[in-house]
């Protein structure tokens, strides 16, 4: 029973991070759309630290509950290594979004409002790969 819910929550943990995974670059979007209109930004801007600040706490309740399956349920396998490469991509884009709100907050240039839509399909492609890996099991 313990183990189900332990899977239940780490599941719905990462559902939330991944929501503002998604949602932290449509920001950045309206960001480098909105040009020099300073309430416009600073509403953005805002609202970017907030979901940014609730990203990091989902995805640490994810960890924890994630490393609780791992260690303690014994979830092991060459797919569990996959899926955590690819998780740690995720991260990894989860903090260069980070890195580009402070950048303007700080009122820096962001990439075009282009890049930045085609730079948020690469946590789509790589969540399709994760849940193939957990749900196949492929080695």
């Amino acid at each position: 029973m313990a183990y189900f819910w332990t899977k239940t929550f780490h599941v719905v943990f990462v559902i939330a991070w991944m929501a503002a995974v998604f949602y932290l670059p449509r920001i950045l979007v309206n960001l480098a759309e909105a040009g020099d209109v300073a309430p416009v930004r600073e509403r953005l801007v805002l609202r970017g630290r907030r979901l940014y600040r609730f990203g990091h706490v989902m995805m640490g309740l994810a960890i924890v509950f994630g490393l609780a399956l791992w260690l303690h349920f014994g979830i092991a396998g060459g797919w569990l290594h996959a899926k955590l490469a690819a998780v740690l991509v995720v991260l990894a884009f989860w903090i260069l979004s980070g890195r580009w709100l402070k950048r303007a907050a700080a009122g820096g240039a962001l990439p075009s409002s282009r890049t930045l839509r085609l730079v948020n399909e690469i946590p789509v492609l790589l969540l399709v790969a994760i849940v193939y890996l957990v749900i196949a099991k492929p080695f």
